[in-house]
């Protein structure tokens, strides 16, 4: 593969937003009832399937294990509507992160029923963090930074 441009070095006023973010991210899920940071994990994980995007599979396949994970759940996760694996609360994050990252419209049962599990300020956070990784995946899709050079 061919070299490509170095984002974080030509652009790092906008890569510092992104990371702000991220870091108001960490504490939203850290304090939050509602949330926890594993579930963003899987949350960020399963978007990256989506998306196709090697390295933040691999990065967060790493950081989830590193986490404690168990591997069953990871490798599960595009299947798991289908598995007895996820919490009904995960299930509601891994399908809103589904709902969003696919652009589709959300109606107003959808809104409730997912606002009735993670409350305002949580559905405000999860959707953000959903936008966040979708972020992230198309930008390590366009200049594909090296898949196993991440680190937890």
């Amino acid at each position: 593969m061919t070299q490509r441009a170095d984002y974080i070095a030509l652009a790092p006023k906008a890569m510092q937003i992104l990371m702000s973010q991220e870091a108001y991210l960490q504490a939203q899920f850290s304090v939050a009832e509602t949330l926890s940071i594993p579930l963003w994990e899987l949350v960020k994980l399963r978007v990256s399937q989506i998306n196709q995007c090697a390295f933040c599979i691999d990065m967060h396949s790493q950081s989830a294990l590193k986490m404690g994970e168990t591997a069953e759940r990871l490798l599960g996760l595009s299947a798991w509507r289908d598995m007895p694996l996820y919490s009904t609360r995960e299930a509601a994050a891994l399908a809103w992160a589904e709902h969003l990252t696919a652009g589709n419209s959300v109606s107003d049962d959808m809104y409730a029923q997912v606002v009735g599990t993670f409350g305002e300020q949580g559905l405000v956070d999860l959707t953000v963090a959903i936008n966040a990784i979708n972020s992230w995946n198309r930008i390590a899709k366009t200049f594909k930074p090296e898949v196993g050079s991440y680190k937890p």
